[in-house]
């Protein structure tokens, strides 16, 4: 059985989400919810949230099977890039320059053993 949970719209760079994403997939729940706890980069917060979501879907979807949380693993993890917000800001002689700040799209998605 397995259960997925999204974060849409999140305020970083599907690149920079990528590289803490891939530290947890196919990882034991526990062991990739430790190690987001305690990672110091800013996606590893909306990940965990996100993952702890998966897992409660999960209990919720199964709430008559005995389900251990300990062996739940994390099955499949990726990030989507989103609509870039585009804002603009003076530049020399008069012009403009445009700054594109980019979003993404989180999805995990989790399974029991």
């Amino acid at each position: 059985m397995e259960a997925q949970a999204c974060s849409r719209y999140v305020r970083q760079s599907p690149r920079k989400i990528r590289i803490v994403i891939n530290e947890v997939r196919g990882k034991k729940v526990s062991d990739a919810l430790n190690y987001l706890h305690f990672s110091p980069k800013k996606g590893s917060d909306v990940i965990e949230k996100t993952l702890r979501s998966a897992v409660s879907n999960l209990l919720q979807k199964a709430d008559d099977a005995n389900i251990d949380p300990d062996s739940l693993i994390v099955s499949k993890a990726f990030v989507n890039g989103g609509p870039h917000m585009k804002r603009f800001r003076p530049a020399s002689m008069g012009r403009i320059s445009r700054l594109n700040k980019p979003t993404s799209h989180v999805t995990v998605v989790v399974c029991d053993e």
